[in-house]
C-alpha cells in the first residue's frame, strides 16, 4: 500500500457504471482489468433500481420508497419498486461473492451521498426531500446506517478485502449554490450552508467505519468541504478542474486524487487517449502544483473521467486499460 492509503502505488480504478446487464460479466470484468483495485460495478442499464438514486434509495433503513411518475420518493411501506431494487443489489452482492471470495487487497463499493439523494428522492407531499431540514437529517441518518450494514456485508463476503467506500456527490455543488430545481422547475430550492453540508457528509463518513472517498463529476466541487468532512479522498473529473489552488492544498492535506483522466465516452470511431497520454496529463497537473514527481503515484489513483455506464462494452474496456497502463507508468517513474 502507498505509506497509510488503502491502495498501492499507481493503482487505477473505476468510478461506479458499467455497460451492460451481465452483472456476473461484469464483475469478472472489472475483477481481470482493473486488478489493483477493483469495485463493485453497477449497471443502470438494467432499469430502475440499478439507477444512482434508486439503488441508493434501496440502502436506506426504515425509509422505504417507491417510484411515482419516474421519480424515487418516500413511501408508506415497502412494495414492488423496493423489493425489485434490492433484488438487483442481492444479485450484485451474490456476483461478487461468487467470483471475488478470495481476493485479497483493497475493494470499492459506491454509493450517493446524502446530499445527492436529498436533492432527487421526494417526500410523499412536498417536493423535494432537500426543501425540508427535518426529512434530510432522518435521511441522513437512515444512509449512515443503511451504508453500514452494507459495508459489513461486504466485508463478510470478501473477508480478504480492505474495503472502501465512495459517495457519489454530483448534486453537491448546486445544493450549495442553490440551483435545485422545484418540482414545477421555475425556482429553486434555498441554498444549503456549507456548515450543514459539511455536518451530514462528515457523520455519514464516521458512521461506516472505513474509508471514505467522495467523487463529484460536476463543475465547482466543494473540495475544501469534502477534507473537513474526514474523506481519505476525493474524485473528480481532471477536464473540469479550473482552479488549481483548492486542489493543490487537498493534496497537500494528503488526501488522495481519483483522478477522472480518462474520457468516459468518445465519439463513434474516436480512441480512447494512449495510456503515455494519460499519465502525461496527471504529471502536467502535479507539475503545475508543484509536488515533487516521485510522489504522484501514491497520491493519484487514475480513473475514467465518469462513469462508463453509456460508454460501448469496447470502449469501457479500452478505458480500463488505458488507465491501469497509466497508473503503471506513474509508478514506474517513480520507482
Amino acid at each position: 500500500m502507498s505509506d497509510s492509503r488503502p491502495w498501492p502505488a499507481g493503482a487505477a480504478t473505476g468510478v461506479g457504471s458499467l455497460p451492460g446487464t451481465d452483472i456476473i460479466e461484469a464483475v469478472r470484468i472489472v475483477l481481470g482489468e482493473l486488478p489493483d483495485l477493483p469495485h463493485l460495478p453497477e449497471l443502470p442499464a438494467r432499469g430502475p433500481g440499478a439507477d444512482l438514486i434508486g439503488r441508493g434509495a434501496g440502502l436506506l433503513t426504515e425509509l422505504p420508497v417507491e417510484l411515482y411518475a419516474g421519480r424515487w420518493r418516500v413511501s408508506p411501506h415497502a412494495g414492488r419498486d423496493l423489493r425489485r431494487t434490492l433484488d438487483l443489489l442481492e444479485r450484485d452482492l451474490d456476483a461478487l461473492t461468487e467470483l471475488a471470495s478470495a481476493y485479497s487487497g483493497p475493494l470499492k463499493v459506491q454509493a450517493p451521498g446524502p446530499w445527492t439523494l436529498a436533492a432527487d428522492l421526494e417526500l410523499p407531499v412536498g417536493g423535494r426531500m432537500l426543501r425540508d431540514p427535518g426529512a434530510v437529517r432522518d435521511l441522513t441518518a437512515s444512509l449512515a446506517e443503511g451504508l453500514r450494514a452494507h459495508v459489513a456485508d461486504v466485508r463478510k463476503r470478501v473477508p480478504g478485502a480492505t474495503v472502501l467506500l465512495q459517495l457519489d456527490e454530483p448534486s453537491l455543488p448546486a445544493v450549495l449554490a442553490g440551483e435545485v430545481p422545484t418540482e414545477s422547475g421555475w425556482q429553486t430550492l434555498r441554498a444549503v450552508a456549507t456548515e450543514t453540508a459539511r455536518s451530514a457528509l462528515q457523520s455519514v463518513v464516521e458512521a461506516v467505519g472505513v474509508p471514505v472517498l467522495v467523487h463529484c463529476c460536476a463543475p465547482r466541487v466543494p473540495l475544501d468541504l469534502i477534507r473537513t468532512a474526514g474523506a481519505v479522498a476525493v474524485s473528480l473529473d481532471l477536464a473540469l478542474v479550473t482552479d488549481l489552488e483548492p486542489l493543490g492544498e487537498l493534496i497537500d492535506a494528503g488526501l488522495g486524487l481519483f483522478a477522472g483522466a480518462v474520457p468516459a465516452t468518445a465519439p463513434p470511431g474516436a480512441r480512447p487517449p494512449s495510456s503515455a497520454e494519460v499519465a502525461d496529463r496527471v504529471r502536467v497537473i502535479w507539475r503545475q502544483l508543484g509536488f515533487p514527481p516521485e510522489g504522484v503515484a501514491a497520491q493519484v489513483v487514475i480513473t475514467p473521467a465518469c462513469g462508463l455506464g453509456g460508454a460501448t462494452p469496447e470502449h469501457a474496456r479500452a478505458v480500463m486499460r488505458a488507465a491501469v497502463e497509466a497508473g503503471h507508468r506513474l509508478a514506474e517513474q517513480d520507482g
